[in-house]
């Protein structure tokens, strides 16, 4: 089966690296132009080269997530530049561990602010970028803990069981104007990230992070009829179900 994304626009956060340079790399190969986000210009725009090398089209619009109105200037760019926005991936996100007894709430809101108010900032920008034009797709990246809980994780985990709740919610608010919103929930994936997650685990076997992006391009791929509202992808040697 084929499908055709070309000329379509994404804006993927977290794009400098690990899932979401991993997801830029397949939206751009599947005709996508795409906008890298991150904080890092240095790190966005080797991702731009990478994607450029191998004949796809990227911009790269450096951003705070976690800061107002740096999402708020990232969108006006993006309305400037292209005048639409077709595909949003919401990837950015941070970790910071530690028991819940002795975690620091500046700590907290941090994590909040990225992987939370960030995230539902951008969703809000790109709903009113979509509405008009009764069209577009909004993937937001949760994590297995968005169901489930590990120990040393308790901020992290409020903040993508949060994700999964704005998912929820957001998806019944888009669906009368035609626009589709998913959620994908990966286990261990094999980035720098995980190391300091889940420093118990063999890296040799993590999910690769192409396989989230994979993951992506399904979602874009369905026919107009069909919808997936949510993705677990775990580890092959993780429990099933």
């Amino acid at each position: 089966m084929q499908f055709d994304l070309c000329g379509q626009v994404a804006l993927v956060t977290g794009s400098s690296q690990g899932i979401g340079r991993s997801i830029g790399i397949g939206l751009a190969e599947a005709g996508v132009k795409v906008v890298l986000t991150a904080r890092n210009q240095k790190k966005l725009e080797a991702v731009q080269e990478e994607i450029a090398s191998r004949g796809g089209e990227a911009e790269v619009l450096q951003a705070d997530i976690s800061m107002e109105e740096d999402i708020l200037h990232l969108f006006d760019k993006l309305e400037e530049r292209y005048g639409k926005l077709d595909i949003l991936v919401n990837n950015a996100g941070i970790g910071i561990w530690g028991k819940l007894v002795d975690f620091a709430m500046d700590d907290f809101d941090r994590l909040m602010a990225v992987n939370v108010r960030g995230l539902y900032l951008c969703c809000q920008q790109a709903m009113r970028m979509m509405i008009p034009r009764k069209k577009g797709f909004i993937i937001n990246l949760s994590s297995v803990v968005g169901f489930k809980g590990y120990p040393n994780q308790s901020a992290y985990t409020a903040s993508k069981h949060a994700v999964m709740g704005i998912t929820k919610s957001l998806a019944v608010e888009a669906q009368e104007h035609n626009i589709c919103v998913s959620v994908i929930l990966p286990g261990g994936v094999d980035t720098d990230f995980i190391g300091e997650a889940r420093p118990d685990l063999d890296r040799s076997i993590l999910i690769p992070p192409e396989d989230i992006a994979r993951c992506v391009l399904f979602l874009l791929s369905l026919s107009d009829r069909a919808m997936v509202d949510q993705i677990y992808i775990r580890r092959k040697t993780g429990s099933p179900f």
